[in-house]
């Protein structure tokens, strides 16, 4: 018997890997967390299929249905939002799978980011701009943030920014970046990535906070914050394809080689 954290990516049912699909549609249990993960999602579970909503139930509600499905000898896809290493709340139910000694393992799913910047129709990584992203979320209500995983620290840095769980705590998001990232740097906040009713708000660190307030957004949103995510034009080519920068699979005799995947 064994457990798969299936990632469902954003809310697209498209965006099921074949393995997810493949997985879903053979396990006999099927927990999903349905505050997140539309029905749609989990429709190819087999017929009869145990198929449970989690959204409602604790962390010993799910595990206890686990335990259940592992003494009938039932494999169990247990599906979350996005890719489950990032949010996904998994490391505690892990620790309770191995105290237990049952199996597990983890089938990776789309990022909401990554949903995002297609949905945008843009790189987030540009050259000359930005090259790194960096995945937080702010505190709120939720689990305290490790100390030095602070908005500031980040914002230093100048990375394109994806902030998770932070829709209802604008104004401190706008007050803590703007020093760093100046009131003009382009905003996105992501709405409900993937699901029919998906929004995409554009904005600055100035008037976001007003935009995302009309349209009355508080959660399932993610922000996205960096000079990348403008209409940016002008910018040096990526050397990848640079004819004057050879790579091993393009070399050019008496030039030296640069890495392959040089941006």
């Amino acid at each position: 018997m064994t457990v798969y954290f299936i990632g469902a990516g954003p809310g697209d049912p498209e965006l099921l890997t074949l393995k997810a699909q493949r997985i879903i549609g053979e396990c006999p249990v099927c927990l999903y967390a349905g505050s997140l993960v539309p029905p749609e999602v989990v429709a190819c579970a087999p017929e009869g299929a145990r198929v449970m909503d989690t959204a409602p139930m604790t962390l010993e509600d799910t595990h206890a249905e686990i335990v259940a499905a592992h003494k009938r000898g039932e494999d169990v896809a247990r599906v979350h939002s996005g890719d489950p290493s990032l949010y996904g709340a998994i490391a505690e139910q892990i620790r309770r799978l191995a105290a237990d000694g049952i199996d597990y393992q983890i089938v990776p799913g789309v990022p909401a980011y990554a949903a995002a910047a297609a949905a945008l129709g843009q790189e987030l990584t540009i050259p000359e701009i930005a090259q790194s992203i960096v995945l937080t979320r702010v505190s709120m209500q939720s689990t305290a943030m490790p100390e030095g995983e602070t908005l500031e620290n980040f914002a230093r840095t100048g990375a394109t920014l994806a902030i998770h769980l932070g829709v209802r705590n604008m104004r401190e998001i706008e007050r803590v970046l703007t020093p760093h990232y100046g009131a003009d740097c382009p905003v996105v906040v992501a709405y409900r990535v993937g699901w029919p009713d998906e929004m995409m708000i554009r904005g600055t660190l100035s008037d976001i906070r007003m935009k995302v307030r009309k349209e009355k957004i508080t959660r399932t949103a993610l922000i996205l914050v960096g000079p990348a995510l403008g209409r940016v034009r002008d910018f040096k080519d990526s050397a990848l394809y640079d004819p004057a920068k050879p790579h091993v699979l393009r070399p050019v005799v008496g030039v030296d080689l640069v890495e392959e995947n040089n941006t």
